[in-house]
This record gives C-alpha cells, sequence and structure tokens, in this order.
C-alpha cells in the first residue's frame, strides 16, 4: 500500500477509536456521574463558582442558558477589544508589536470569540505576546461554549418532559477544565517534546545557511497550537499556520494535530448516544456524517495526488503529486486529508495553501462548510446537523400521512419554521456576502477607507478563481471555519466588517435555534412508541438525512459553486 495512504488511513481510524472512550468520559461528565480526574477538578471549579457567585446547581430552562451563553459573549467580546486596541501600551510585548486598527480588533475579536479565528493578520507580526494569549483564552472558552450549549440540548433529548435543562456556567466550566485542557496540556507536550516553542523571550537572532542575520519570530507557540485544534479553532499562532515548522514540525507532529481536529468533534457524536443510552442513534448520526466526509475526502486525495492535468499537457512529469503550495515533509495526501478534516469540523487551521489546491478540492472544501454539519465545530456540528435531523423528520413523518415525532415528541409547525429559517440563514449569508463583494468588483468601485482603493484590487487571479476566492471566504466566515483562499486581499475595512457581521449571525443565531427547538420540544408530552413510530435509529432514516442535506445544500449552492470552481476545473482541459 502507498505509504501516504496508509499514514491517511491510520489518522482518521486512530481518530475514531481515541473518540469512543471520550465520547464516554465526555457523557459523564455531562451526566455529573465520577471521572478520574474528579479529585484534581472539584476543587478548581468550586473555587470558580464561589469567585463568581453562580451557583452552579440551580437549573436553567433554555432562554435562561441561552442568556447566559450571550451575556457572557458580549464581555468576552468586549474585554477583546480592550486589549487588542491597546497591545502597544499593555505589558508582555517584547518586540513592539502595535495596537490594531479599530475595523481589524472588530474582526478579530468577533472571529476568536465565535470559535471561527478568520486571522486577517499575520500572528507573529500582528499580536503582541498579551494578545495572543487573550485570544488563547477565547479559543478554550470559545470551545467550551459550543460544548456545553450542546450539553444543553443532549439534556433536552433525555428528558421526557422539563423545563430544566441544566445550568450553561456549570456546563461551560466543565468543558473547558473536565475537557479541554486535559487534552490541551496532553497535545501541547508532545509539540514541546518535537521543538514547538514555548516561550516569552522576544525574537531569536539567528544566521542562515547563506549567512543572513535573521530576527525569528518564537512565544508560546504549543499551548496554543494544542487549544486551536482541539477545540476547533484554527487560529495560527503564525501567518502560515501548522504548515510553518515552528507549529507543525514534523509528520509525526502533523498525525497529532489531524487526529486533534477530529477527536472532540466525533466524540460528541458517541457522547450523544452514551448519555441518551441510545448507541444506535449516535452510531446512525456518525455514519451519515462519515459517508458525507468520505465522499468528499476520498476524492480531494485523489485529484492532489494526481497533479494538475495542465502542467501534464505540457510534459512537466508530477511523481509527487499537485505540491503547489504544499509542504514536502507532509506531502500531497496527508495535506489533502488536512483539508477536508479542517473544514468538515469549523476547524480552519492549514497545513498548505487551499488557494493552490485542484480546482474540485477547493469546492470539496467549501462544501464541507456550505453543509456544515459532517462532524463540524466541537458541539456546534451537533447542532446543525440537529437542524437536517428536524427537517427529514418532518418529510418522513409527511411521506407516510403521520405526525412527525423524533424520540418521543411531535414535531410541529412552530420547530420546522426555525429550522428552515437556521438553514436558509446560511446561505443567505455566504451569497449574499459574495454576490456583494462580485458586485464592486465588476464596477471596480472605489469609495475611499471603506475599500481601501479600487475593490479590484482584491483579487491577484481575476476570473473564476477570483470568484472562488471570495466565496470561499463568505464560507468560512459563515461556517465559523476561519480558513481562506488566501489570494484574496481582505485585510481591509470592508472585509473585516463584513466578515465580521457574517461571523457573528453565523454563530449565535444557528445555536439559539436548536436550542429554542429543543427547549419546546422538551416541555412537550412524550409519547411512547407504537408500531407506527419512525425509527430515528436505522440506516434507512440515515439514507433520509443524507439525501435531505444533499438535496438542500446542492439547491443552494450548485449555482455559486458553478461559477467558481466546477468553471475554473473545466478551464484546465
Amino acid at each position: 500500500m502507498n505509504t501516504e495512504i496508509a499514514g491517511v488511513i491510520f489518522i482518521y481510524t486512530a481518530a475514531v477509536l481515541l473518540a469512543l472512550p471520550l465520547g464516554k468520559y465526555i457523557a459523564r461528565v455531562f451526566g455529573g456521574q465520577k471521572t478520574i480526574l474528579d479529585p484534581v477538578f472539584n476543587p478548581l471549579e468550586k473555587f470558580f463558582f464561589r469567585f463568581s457567585g453562580i451557583d452552579a446547581n440551580k437549573e436553567m430552562n433554555w432562554k435562561e442558558n441561552l442568556v447566559a451563553l450571550l451575556t457572557i459573549n458580549v464581555i468576552w467580546f468586549l474585554l477583546s477589544m480592550l486589549v487588542l486596541l491597546n497591545m502597544s501600551r499593555l505589558p508582555l510585548n517584547p518586540d513592539g508589536i502595535p495596537s490594531m486598527s479599530p475595523d481589524l480588533a472588530f474582526n478579530t475579536s468577533i472571529s476568536f470569540v465565535t470559535n471561527t479565528n478568520l486571522q486577517h493578520y499575520s500572528g507573529e507580526s500582528g499580536l503582541s505576546y498579551l494578545g495572543q494569549l487573550v485570544l488563547m483564552l477565547w479559543q478554550f472558552i470559545s470551545a467550551g461554549t459550543g460544548i456545553a450549549i450542546a450539553a444543553v440540548v443532549f439534556i433536552a433529548m433525555k428528558e421526557r418532559t422539563s423545563e430544566q435543562l441544566g445550568n450553561f456556567y456549570n456546563l461551560l466550566v466543565k468543558s473547558c477544565t473536565r475537557i479541554l485542557l486535559p487534552l490541551a496540556v496532553v497535545v501541547a507536550s508532545i509539540l514541546i517534546f518535537h521543538g514547538t516553542p514555548m516561550t516569552f523571550k522576544g525574537k531569536d537572532t539567528v544566521i542562515s545557511m547563506q549567512g543572513d542575520t535573521m530576527q525569528v519570530s518564537t512565544g508560546p507557540v504549543a499551548a496554543m497550537v494544542a487549544i486551536k485544534q482541539l477545540g476547533t479553532n484554527g487560529g495560527g499562532y503564525f501567518g502560515a499556520n501548522s504548515a510553518v515548522p515552528f507549529e507543525n514540525p514534523d509528520y509525526f507532529t502533523n498525525i497529532i494535530e489531524n487526529i486533534s481536529i477530529l477527536l472532540i468533534a466525533i466524540a460528541m457524536v458517541f457522547a450523544l448516544g452514551y448519555f441518551l443510552s441510545k448507541k444506535k442513534l449516535s452510531w446512525m448520526i456518525f455514519g451519515v456524517m462519515t459517508v458525507g466526509f468520505f465522499v468528499l475526502v476520498i476524492p480531494t486525495i485523489y485529484l492532489e495526488m494526481n497533479g494538475n492535468p495542465a502542467l501534464s499537457k505540457m510534459g512537466i512529469a508530477q511523481p509527487m503529486g499537485s505540491m503547489e503550495g504544499k509542504e514536502v515533509r507532509f506531502g500531497a495526501a496527508a495535506s489533502a486529508l488536512w483539508e477536508i478534516n479542517t473544514t468538515n469540523t469549523s476547524n480552519g487551521s492549514v497545513n498548505s495553501m487551499h488557494d493552490s489546491s485542484m480546482p474540485l478540492s477547493g469546492m470539496n472544501a467549501m462544501l464541507g462548510m456550505m453543509v456544515n454539519a459532517l462532524y463540524g465545530g466541537v458541539g456546534v456540528g451537533f447542532l446543525n446537523f440537529y437542524i437536517f435531523i428536524i427537517i427529514a423528520v418532518f418529510i418522513s413523518g409527511l411521506m407516510v400521512g403521520r405526525t412527525p415525532e423524533f424520540l418521543g415528541k411531535k414535531i410541529e409547525v412552530r420547530e420546522m419554521k426555525i429550522a428552515m429559517i437556521v438553514f436558509l440563514l446560511h446561505p443567505l449569508l455566504i451569497l449574499t456576502g459574495t454576490a456583494l463583494a462580485s458586485y464592486l468588483v465588476a464596477h471596480d468601485t472605489s469609495m475611499g477607507w471603506w475599500y481601501a482603493g479600487n475593490a479590484s484590487g482584491w483579487l491577484n487571479n481575476p476570473g473564476y478563481h477570483g470568484f472562488s476566492e471570495m466565496l470561499y471566504e463568505y464560507t468560512s466566515a459563515s461556517a465559523n471555519n476561519g480558513s481562506g483562499f488566501e489570494g484574496l486581499g481582505d485585510g481591509n475595512p470592508f472585509w473585516n466588517i463584513t466578515c465580521g457581521v457574517i461571523m457573528l449571525l453565523a454563530r449565535f443565531l444557528p445555536i439559539i435555534g436548536p436550542v429554542a427547538i429543543a427547549g419546546s420540544l422538551a416541555k412537550k408530552k412524550y409519547i411512547p412508541e407504537s408500531a407506527g413510530t419512525l425509527k430515528a435509529d436505522t440506516a434507512t432514516f440515515g439514507l433520509m438525512i443524507l439525501a435531505v442535506i444533499v438535496v438542500l445544500v446542492g439547491l443552494s449552492f450548485f449555482p455559486a459553486l458553478a461559477l467558481g470552481p466546477i468553471a475554473e476545473h473545466f478551464s484546465l482541459y
């Protein structure tokens, strides 16, 4: 077997095998059961709640949980703005990094608070150590927010009839301390032993092999890389992210980081099965997600390993595959796997330049973000899939002439309206943003500071690929992903503000919707299963969900994809 393919199979298999026990552990944490880490974290959590004055045992309904989530996120955003606008005046800035402009601070603060980590700056030159540490904190607690709010939905699905759905603050603290922190310590330690920097010193002075004296940025890199991968954050310490040897030193660390990207997202699916005592349901969900994942990852690996046909027509051999924009340390297959891993899990980190991928590889990366539920981000990936479940249940019920039911609760008009609004929000944000940007480029519009020059200057690659660059940017922002086709000139007020607004709407409205549906269903009378009840844990229903995803996503995005990556693909021939 090709060693590159063997590496890909090992990474995915290891991620699933590790996710199974982790899912069981997460279910125990959510269920308040004893775990091996209780002696370590019980005193720490008690201190947090005593210091904050929060009663962790007070039950909240779905509205109170959402109010708590939104309130604390507003506070985090304001604190982030305060630091980023004043970095030059604050400590831990040995290299004299200047403060951010207001529009860039706005974009960056929203980006990290929403678990998107879209970066319109280069980390090593755009942030002080204090700035990096503050954003690292948001990487923990934004990921914890997604896990905690998913736990609220898990509780709603488990309860037969109840308005009390746990305590958001308690679930948030446990998500950060019991799940994210221990895993991050393990991953960061591995990275440190393999050469990833972890220091507060300023830039190192080194002499290159050519004899040139250079200033090399270092810093608290290992800690940030660990949580960026585990929390499906993706924001890199360096501008080139995990393509930089300081963030990703060798093939072994590439394996560890790849597994980290998938680990908690998959574990949350298994945690659902353990928490509800419905393992067949979690395996059905995992199966649908995995089929969708393989449909994207297999052709992407094939395309990248077989090289560019336009170069082949010129007689240029490509024995290593399409290596434009890729690290020789990793090769075409591992880079293609990472590309699909990171875009299917709302991670957004990169170990190669997605802008240099084959056109259909770039389309597959975008499709992963357009579905935004094939594993998805930690916690919120399941919430997005939950919307597809509700839609599939409703359609299936209509097809057989029965009132749609899911886990003993009737799906009625209110739940369907919310589900469709949440689904339609995603294409609305992506396509509206892309249409606006395309119009401005086509008319070469210039309006001073807002566009930072002529809009046509945003694109280094006009034509099909330029359209793909704009489509990818808004898809990434709406999917809370954060990766980009970096040929796009996005470091200006227009992109900072529009992407910031999209990240904000795309993070919280898709959280509010599923929680509202789950809360509404939790209050309803439980209906015992009967001979006519639709079984939600069967392969047949899994195929129904897959069909709903294909139809809805295809109808929403095919025209835009046809104008960008599909047209570019045919232009190669």
